[in-house]
């Protein structure tokens, strides 16, 4: 994105950043939930006229990219090591 962003550009890119974050540590719970809030923002600027053309584009994609590694991605679905064969 541009050097010079909108506030709400800030606020995405701050989400965005939390969920990789999230994701890199295995805080699988907290990436979800940062998912979540990222895209009740992105659909509110969007709601709001608050994003350029180029800008929802970017966040579009970037909503699909981050929608699809966290498919799935849950301790709920995470069976005990125990319980996999291994060892």
């Amino acid at each position: 994105m541009s050097l010079f962003r909108s506030k709400t550009e800030k606020h995405l890119d701050a989400l965005l950043e939390s969920i990789c974050m999230n994701m890199a540590n295995n805080y699988k719970d907290n990436a979800q939930a940062d998912f979540r809030d990222f895209e009740e923002a992105l659909e509110e600027a969007v709601r709001e006229g608050r994003l350029s053309e180029k800008s929802r584009k970017y966040y579009e994609t970037r909503r699909g990219e981050f929608g699809e590694k966290l498919k799935g991605y849950s301790h709920k679905d995470q069976k005990p090591y125990w319980t996999r064969g291994e060892g």
